[in-house]
């Protein structure tokens, strides 16, 4: 699997488990790792070339963002994503972040929101890049610094748990098909209607913005293979 090997994870025990949870995420990324599939840990060790333990506590990581599930004896599943949850996740994003954004466009600094477009214009460089790795990283530094700007930390990291729940489905499908770039533009609009002070405009690009993303998961067909799992409720 390319993500994961020829890999320099020569680093201190410290800093293992961190880079093999991300080469694990940019796997499941780009369909490396697929929904469903269990796979263990000294299997993926040897791809990785190092000793079972930091993968284990790597996969222990993604099993509690709710990318993989534990299965005993055998390893960890690739958690499904079918259109029920995605259709929660953005629901709940959309109740939490759209009102947030007109509170904070009100009352944050406009050098703490200029401070944020080198940021969001690394997004768009990413998406016409093909870098998905580059672009989950930004967009996730963007909204969660934005949100950051609101003082409630206990709120970025509920949409930050949320977006690793859902962010890492169906983008590479999303990618070869150039679709990714106009979702990256909105974030330099969303800023611009902040920094103009334009409270409705910014909760309305915000709206704008979810529903461009749910729109283009659907589009890539996340879920459909998990839709039996959802019409059993699982």
């Amino acid at each position: 699997m390319g993500h994961l090997k020829h890999r320099d994870l020569n680093a201190t025990r410290e800093r293992l488990r961190d880079q093999v949870a991300h080469a694990l995420r940019a796997a499941l990324i780009s369909g490396e790792l697929r929904p469903g599939e269990v796979y263990s840990a000294p299997v993926l060790a040897e791809d990785f070339g190092i000793s079972a333990t930091p993968v284990r506590e790597a996969m222990l990581d993604l099993a509690r963002e709710g990318l993989v599930e534990p299965v005993r004896n055998k390893g960890f599943r690739v958690t499904e994503v079918n259109e029920r949850d995605l259709d929660q996740y953005t629901e709940i994003r959309a109740l939490i972040e759209i009102p947030m954004i007109g509170r904070i466009t009100r009352s944050a600094a406009h050098e703490d929101l200029e401070a944020l477009r080198p940021v969001a214009e690394e997004i768009v460089r990413a998406a016409r890049d093909h870098d998905l790795i580059g672009y989950l990283e930004a967009d996730r530094q963007f909204h969660l610094s934005l949100l950051g700007l609101s003082g409630n930390e206990r709120l970025v990291e509920t949409v930050g748990d949320l977006r690793k729940r859902s962010r890492l489905y169906g983008l590479t499908a999303l990618d070869e098909r150039g679709e990714l770039i106009p979702s990256a533009e909105e974030h330099l609009e969303l800023l611009d209607l902040m920094l103009a002070g334009d409270a409705r405009g910014a909760e309305k690009c915000m709206a704008k913005h979810l529903g461009h993303v749910r729109s283009l998961w659907a589009k890539s067909g996340t879920g459909r293979t998990s839709g039996t799992a959802a019409k059993s409720g699982k």
